[in-house]
């Protein structure tokens, strides 16, 4: 394969345009030309790292193997946590926000905040890209298009074209009559299929370095917008994937959108220096990105694991009883119901009752609905501890943690 340091610039071209809602203002109105970009081919480029962006890239990737020796193999509530915190901070960048308890109560089915709903439908999509790109050993048009639909399929805006690649013109900024004033117009539909194509050759190399190909595999895929909405989340859950299938990851997925998300204006200029032909400032800023969020990380889940300890010596609860199976399952279930609670540890609705009460008065649970039937509860320590993790991320960030 062709080893060019120097990354092209996007091009440009000059196609037809027509506003088909008749809506906007009349210069929008009668616009008849729009100015797409083309992205370039990257399948067989490879971009050179300075010596001071392959420390930061070292540095990353000993956090990242930390995060996962300290999560150790087979922890279902170490790798929920850390996607739903990836989610969370990733619908952000797109202005979907919603407090830990809504993304709670929308875990429990409870649609009360639509935000909320989004956020669960992203860690949905994360899921299953990430997941796919590690059963299978690649990464493919089916998972992305799997994971949007999972993403999209709710939106009540967009649910005709979840899991669909775009045929239709679409663009960054602007307004939503027209591309004037967009600070990046996508290729033409045309185009897309094969930018695609090309690009899921890059991201399934074993060549170049993991965390270079995942910061310019996410720019490119940001350039080539190939959905109507939903492309950052799926552009993010990307980089997840990469690190799944190269082997970075098998437990954990650090919460990288939490570092991107703390500086938003600086991760958008990279993507727009990226489009300008120069790589240097999203590949810096991914390896960044993952060591902070790695190294936070890790002491969140220092912080879970010691959670059972805690409980123990806060509630005194004998062997088998309603309360201590209850307190067996909360660590893979922190959000969970009395019915729920009723079939995972096949007690009494009457002493499942007693146990929720006595665990939420001990602080250890807290009731996230307010009715008297179908009530929810959900693990305040670790509701607390999903904020905790992206205002660490975020501090060490906004110091210029570098």
């Amino acid at each position: 394969m062709d080893d060019l340091s120097d990354w092209p610039a996007h091009g440009a071209e000059t196609v037809p345009w027509q506003n088909r809602s008749g809506r906007g203002p009349r210069e929008d109105r009668v616009l008849r030309e729009v100015t797409p970009s083309i992205p370039p081919f990257i399948a067989d480029r490879t971009f050179r790292a300075s010596a001071e962006i392959q420390s930061r890239q070292e540095a990353a990737s000993l956090a990242l193997a930390g995060l996962e020796a300290d999560a150790g193999p087979g922890s279902v509530a170490v790798s929920t946590f850390l996607l739903r915190t990836e989610s969370i901070a990733s619908s952000k960048i797109e202005q979907v926000e919603a407090s830990v308890e809504d993304f709670a109560r929308a875990i429990a089915g409870i649609r009360s905040n639509e935000s909320a709903t989004s956020m669960v439908a992203a860690s949905s999509g994360y899921t299953r890209v990430i997941d796919d790109a590690g059963r299978t050993g690649a990464i493919s048009l089916e998972s992305l298009l799997a994971a949007h639909r999972t993403l999209m399929a709710d939106d009540p805006m967009e649910a005709s074209y979840a899991g669909r690649v775009r045929d239709m013109q679409n663009w960054i900024g602007g307004n939503d009559f027209s591309p004037i004033g967009a600070v990046h117009i996508s290729p033409d539909p045309h185009r897309v299929g094969a930018l695609i194509e090309d690009l899921l050759v890059f991201v399934n190399r074993d060549d170049v370095p993991v965390l270079s190909q995942a910061a310019v595999a996410h720019a490119q895929f940001e350039s080539i917008h190939p959905f109507t909405d939903g492309n950052g989340r799926i552009g993010r859950a990307l980089i997840g994937a990469i690190l799944r299938r190269r082997g970075f990851t098998r437990n954990t997925t650090p919460p990288i959108a939490a570092a991107l998300a703390a500086d938003i204006d600086a991760y958008f200029d990279t993507l727009t220096r990226y489009r300008a032909g120069d790589p240097e400032p999203i590949v810096r800023s991914l390896a960044v990105a993952t060591r902070v969020s790695s190294e936070e990380a890790a002491e969140s889940v220092r912080a879970i694991r010691a959670l059972p300890r805690e409980w123990a010596e806060a509630v005194d609860a004998r062997a088998n009883s309603a309360t201590a199976l209850l307190l067996g399952l909360l660590l893979e279930h922190p959000v969970i119901s009395a019915e729920e609670a009723e079939d995972l540890t096949g007690a009494s609705t009457s002493s499942i009752y007693t146990a929720l009460d006595r665990l939420e008065t001990a602080g250890i649970l807290r009731q996230i609905t307010k009715r008297q039937r179908n009530r929810v509860w959900a693990v305040a320590a670790i509701l607390d501890e999903l904020s905790a993790l992206d205002m660490r991320v975020a501090r060490r960030v906004r110091d210029r943690d570098r």
